[in-house]
């Protein structure tokens, strides 16, 4: 279950990547390495998005890549997505999803290790700490200590992927303490090349578990 929980994770977003480019940007990033995409919109309908939803589901599976839905529990059930990704609000219905949702089910911690435990036993196939550094896109999130990374590794089955800032410059750090998937957006989306940043962040990795 495990095996496509590795590596590089881009997480779209509204404004740095819009409806009018998102499928483009997406495979750009495909073709320079990344692992996982995750369709994170904050705004728009679900109606809205289910084109978009389809579109990218189809591209990362022709790259071999997984697929993660942001939130839309109701969605990601109606189109067998291959992963949904969800936060503190929706915590207390993990039992209920996990009944209806086959694929990976990844749930965000903060820096909070006996919670992630706890999502760990009723079924999250990965969990996500951070934010690690100062971020972008969520100014207001806390910065989480670099050292629950070994500390959840002693505590916990599953993979970890780490977010909040992340650039190639600091990924290095948090990779070598243990983590599986560095999630990135802004250090993504604003480069110049797409492609070759992402192939920057699987270098990154390889050199990491040399």
């Amino acid at each position: 279950m495990f095996s496509k929980t590795k590596g590089l994770y881009v997480i779209t977003d509204n404004k740095l990547t819009p409806k009018e480019t998102i499928v483009n940007q997406v495979e750009e990033a495909l073709k320079g390495g990344a692992k996982i995409v995750q369709l994170r919109d904050k705004k728009s309908k679900d109606k809205d998005i289910e084109e978009q939803l389809v579109s990218l589901q189809n591209l990362c599976r022709r790259y071999n890549a997984l697929f993660i839905l942001n939130d839309r529990v109701e969605l990601a059930i109606k189109y067998q997505c291959d992963g949904l990704h969800i936060g503190k609000s929706d915590h207390h219905r993990v039992p209920k999803i996990r009944e209806k949702f086959l694929g990976y089910l990844g749930i965000s911690c903060y820096g909070d290790i006996k919670l992630a435990k706890r999502m760990e036993k009723l079924g999250a196939d990965y969990v996500a700490f951070g934010s690690f550094f100062p971020s972008k896109t969520k100014p207001n999130a806390k910065v989480v200590d670099k050292s629950i990374i070994k500390k959840a590794k002693k505590s916990l089955n599953i993979p970890i992927c780490a977010i909040g800032g992340i650039t190639t410059e600091n990924g290095k750090e948090l990779i070598k303490n243990g983590v599986d998937m560095l999630a990135v957006i802004t250090d993504i989306w604003t480069s110049k090349n797409i492609s070759k940043k992402c192939e920057k962040y699987k270098k990154l990795f390889s050199k990491c578990e040399d």
